[in-house]
C-alpha cells in the first residue's frame, strides 16, 4: 500500500440519502475531517438488485471517491457492506469500513449475551449479514432479525413523528419484545431518524429500556479508532463536506438538510456520472 495522505478527504457512499446519517456521525466523532459523500441516486434503491449489480454499482462509486484520492472509503449502504465489502477490501489501495461489522459488535456489547433484535430492509435481513457478523463477535448470541420495509419511505418523506411511523414501528417492533431481546440494532441507514420513537416504543411494549444501537454512530467510533490506529486523521482545520449525486440534485438537497442536521446553506449537491 503506498503511503496516505493524512489531509485527504474520507470517502462516503450509498444508494441515497441514508448513508448522511452516517456522514453526520462522522461529522460529529471527527471534527478535522472532510468528507466526500456520494448518493447513487439514480440507481437507488440497491436492497432489491442481485448481488451481482451491487457488487457492480459498488465498484463503480469506489472508483469515483477514489478520483477524489479519498484516504478511507465508509460504505454508508448495509446491502453493499453485506454483499460487496470483502471484495473493495482486496481490490482497493486504501481501509474499506461498512456499517453492518460496527453495528453488529456494537449490538453484542449492549445486549450482553441476551438476544440481539435487528431491524433493517428486507434485503439485509434475507443476506444474514447481521448474523454472521455477531457469530464472528460471539456465537452465543442469539440474532433476531426483522425486515422493516415501510419506515424508509416514512423517512424519506419526513414523516419521522406522530402516529402514522408510530403505528408502523410498533408493528415491526412486537415480535422483537415477544422474543424478550436485550438490545436493538438499527440495521439501516435511515432509521436513526426514528431512532428517538422507536426507543419510546420499546419501552412501552417491553415495560423496561432496551438499549438501541444507531450503526451509523458504531461506524463513526470504529472509524475514529482505525485513524489513530495508523495515524491517518487530519490536523486540526476547519471540515469541509462535498456531496455528489448522480440524479436529480435539487430533489437530494431539500432532504438532505434532515439527514444531516443541519441546513446546506453554503454547500452545493454536484451532479456526477458513473
Amino acid at each position: 500500500m503506498s503511503a496516505i495522505d493524512v489531509t485527504a478527504p474520507i470517502g462516503v457512499f450509498d444508494s441515497g440519502l441514508g448513508g448522511l446519517t452516517v456522514a453526520r456521525a462522522i461529522a460529529d466523532a471527527l471534527p478535522n475531517e472532510h468528507l466526500v459523500y456520494l448518493g447513487d441516486t439514480a440507481r437507488v434503491p440497491y436492497g432489491t438488485r442481485s448481488a451481482h449489480t451491487v457488487i457492480r454499482y459498488a465498484r463503480s462509486c469506489a472508483a469515483k471517491l477514489i478520483e477524489r484520492r479519498v484516504k478511507l472509503l465508509v460504505v454508508a449502504c448495509n446491502t453493499v457492506s453485506a454483499v460487496a465489502i470483502d471484495m473493495l477490501r482486496v481490490e482497493l489501495d486504501i481501509p474499506v469500513l461498512g456499517v453492518i461489522e460496527p453495528g453488529a459488535r456494537a449490538g453484542v456489547a449492549a445486549s450482553g449475551t441476551g438476544r440481539l433484535g435487528v431491524i433493517a430492509t428486507a434485503g439485509t435481513v434475507a443476506s444474514g449479514a447481521y448474523v454472521r457478523a455477531v457469530a464472528a463477535e460471539n456465537s452465543r448470541v442469539e440474532v433476531v432479525a426483522q425486515a422493516a420495509p415501510l419506515l424508509v419511505p416514512l423517512v424519506e418523506e419526513g414523516w419521522t413523528t406522530g402516529e402514522v411511523p408510530r403505528l408502523a414501528a410498533r408493528r415491526y417492533l412486537t415480535p422483537m419484545v415477544e422474543a424478550d431481546i436485550k438490545a436493538l440494532v438499527l440495521g439501516c441507514t435511515h432509521y436513526p431518524l426514528l431512532a428517538s420513537m422507536i426507543t419510546t416504543e420499546l419501552e412501552e411494549l417491553a415495560g423496561r429500556s432496551i438499549p438501541v444501537v444507531d450503526s451509523a454512530r458504531a461506524t463513526a467510533d470504529e472509524l475514529s479508532a482505525i485513524l489513530e490506529e495508523r495515524a491517518l486523521g487530519a490536523p486540526e482545520r476547519p471540515a469541509e463536506l462535498s456531496l455528489l449525486v448522480t440524479d436529480l440534485p435539487e430533489r437530494f438537497a431539500d432532504s438532505a438538510s434532515r439527514f444531516l442536521g443541519h441546513s446546506l446553506e453554503g454547500l452545493s449537491v454536484e451532479a456526477v456520472d458513473l
